[in-house]
């Protein structure tokens, strides 16, 4: 359920577990846990009354899964949701859905088509005969992909945001067995005035196609009743017709090598979390200077797009360490031969114990005697985006397909639990999509950060920049004071940007500061001697756009990192962007700038 108990000018919450206060009357089922543990008892919402009652808890709309009950593993349609991205509009929605219809009659395939309710189009393709996950989500993926090759100016099948502006995404995802969909019929929680979630004909949609007209395309409540009461349930046959696969993509997908999906039965406490309990008790932070781990769970949680790092890691034997920021945790592999590069080419990868999230900055050396002593690099970072939309459990189910966007690795790869193991520890790291060009051998030995080789880094002998400073130790009778301006020989690190927290209303106690937000770019500038690097807070290089800035960086004295704004300014000294927006920090000096010497 996604309750609105305050009205949808307030946010929701959500509630998967039938509350304990609930009627009798009110039926459940229980649904294993992804991560194990006790089942989660799910609505059967087959009735009047529980519609009543549910809704009556504030459940405005209503999303279901593709199976029912009992066999959980069993889809009874394909779904796929046409999500435009703006500019493009549910006509451009129209334009794919039919597109779609097309390739689906080829195969002898009825579909049937619905408005979401928002802003894209719902498109069902009844099957009603035994099948499973495994089978209909590789195949809607295929028809995603195919739809992207035919008109690519159209339609895109990667889940990436930044590659859906002005296109249709065809979100093949929803066609995995932990995703819900918005039902037919079902009410729309919008602040501008409830849609209803509502079947249409494929004439309709041809029409407005041609006419370039919403108008025939949105439906109120009132609206909906009146039309249900004139065409009856066009949606009806969805529940009744039987239809299968293309027996040619089945035959295929039975010979192929390709790891198979996880099913509820099989994936439930199969793959374990692997806690920063673990972590902990393998480092005597006296003695590394690794980043401890919080000592509140979930106290070092990020917002924005999910991080991966990979570190190169010289310990007993030389292997790399490849993590996923994950449930505010690192979950980390370890990948003997490094990342494939080729087509399909598979390596060992070991899962090993979660990492807190300030490890992601880690480079230097872990002391001789310490769990992991060695030297550590930082060979790559970015972002990643699990395509199914929900890598948490995706990791649960055993396998992962994700998107890497790295300063060394782009692309796909694909990250499967090794059904023989039965440890919980063996791993495979797939290269998919394309094939990458391998490294050389001098970027294979680069940090991201410093640029310093394995050897240069081992030689330094000294660790990242500190998520947080040491608490002050009392003054000892042998300590030496320091004198002013004395600098340390430890070079600057990358640091992960602070970011603002959206909020409904702006604080009103005392202790906050406010500030224009100047619509600039948020740099980090890093100077080791001569050499000056400028990052944008996603990783990627700002040098080559602001190639004036690095000389004026250069003449500054001393090594620093410098966490700033990039800012252009008009004849008047004002920024020449919009500076209506406001954010807010709790005040300290470390809102507007961090940096050192």
């Amino acid at each position: 359920m996604k309750r609105y108990p305050e009205g949808v000018t307030k946010p929701p919450f959500y509630e998967k577990n039938a509350p304990g206060h609930r009627p009798d009357w009110v039926e459940t089922f229980p649904v294993p846990r992804s991560e194990g543990g006790s089942d989660i008892n799910y609505i059967l919402c087959n009735d009047r009354a529980t519609l009543l009652w549910a809704t009556n808890l504030g459940d405005i709309e209503k999303h279901t899964f593709l199976a029912r009950v009992p066999d959980l593993n069993c889809p009874t349609a394909l779904v796929f949701d046409l999500d435009p991205g703006a500019p493009a509009d549910i006509i451009d929605c129209c334009h794919v859905a039919l597109s779609l219809k097309a390739i689906f009659e080829t195969w002898g395939l009825q579909s049937f088509v619905k408005v979401s309710g928002s802003k894209g189009l719902h498109l069902s393709v009844p099957l009603n005969m035994p099948t499973s996950y495994e089978v209909t989500q590789p195949f809607a993926k295929s028809l995603a992909q195919l739809a992207t090759a035919q008109d690519p100016e159209r339609v895109v099948f990667d889940m990436s945001k930044t590659l859906r502006k002005g296109k249709v995404l065809i979100d093949w995802s929803q066609n995995s067995d932990f995703k819900t969909t918005v039902c037919v019929y079902a009410m729309r929680a919008r602040e501008d005035g409830p849609f209803i979630s509502m079947p249409v004909t494929w004439d309709e949609i041809a029409k407005a196609a041609k006419s370039k007209k919403t108008s025939g395309l949105f439906f109120t409540p009132e609206q909906a009743v009146k039309r249900i009461g004139k065409l009856g349930d066009l949606f009806e046959p969805v529940l009744n017709i039987r239809q299968k696969l293309p027996s040619a993509f089945l035959n295929a997908l039975e010979g192929s090598e390709a790891p198979k999906l996880m099913t509820w039965q099989r994936r439930a406490g199969k793959v374990r979390d692997k806690s920063l309990k673990e972590y902990a008790s393998k480092r005597d932070h006296s003695k590394t200077k690794e980043p401890p781990a919080p000592k509140v769970k979930g106290a070092s949680k990020s917002t924005g797009p999910l991080r991966f790092v990979i570190q190169k890691h010289n310990a007993s034997r030389l292997h790399y360490d490849f993590r996923l920021e994950m449930d505010g945790v690192l979950r980390s592999w370890a990948v003997p031969k490094g990342p494939p590069v080729a087509l399909r080419e598979a390596r060992l990868a070991v899962h090993v114990e979660d990492h807190p999230l300030d490890y992601a900055s880690f480079e230097g050396t872990i002391p001789a005697g310490n769990y992991g002593g060695g030297t550590v690099m930082l060979w790559d970072h970015g972002e990643y985006e699990d395509l199914t939309g929900n890598p948490s459990e995706a990791f649960r189910a055993g396998k992962m397909h994700m998107t890497l966007k790295g300063d060394k690795l782009q692309g796909e790869w694909i990250l499967v639990k090794d059904k023989r193991d039965t440890e919980d520890n063996r791993w495979l790291l797939i290269k998919a999509g394309e094939a990458m060009k391998p490294l050389s051998v001098k970027r294979d030995d680069a940090s991201v950060v410093s640029g310093r080789t394995m050897k240069a880094i081992a030689a330094g002998n000294d660790a990242p920049w500190e998520s947080s400073p040491p608490k002050s130790k009392p003054a000892s009778a042998k300590a030496k004071p320091r004198r002013a301006g004395t600098a340390t020989n430890a070079p600057p690190r990358y640091i992960e940007a602070m970011q603002c927290k959206p909020v409904m209303e702006l604080p009103k106690e005392e202790g906050w500061s406010f500030e224009l937000k100047f619509d600039g770019f948020r740099c980090l500038v890093l100077k080791i001697g001569s050499k000056v690097t400028m990052f944008s807070r996603n990783h990627k290089s700002l040098g080559e756009r602001f190639p004036n800035l690095i000389p004026a960086f250069a003449a500054l004295p001393g090594n620093f990192a410098m966490d700033g704004e990039i800012v252009a300014l008009d004849q008047q000294g004002k920024p020449s962007s919009s500076c209506s927006r406001i954010t807010a920090a709790k005040h300290s000096p470390s809102f507007s700038m961090r940096s050192t010497c």
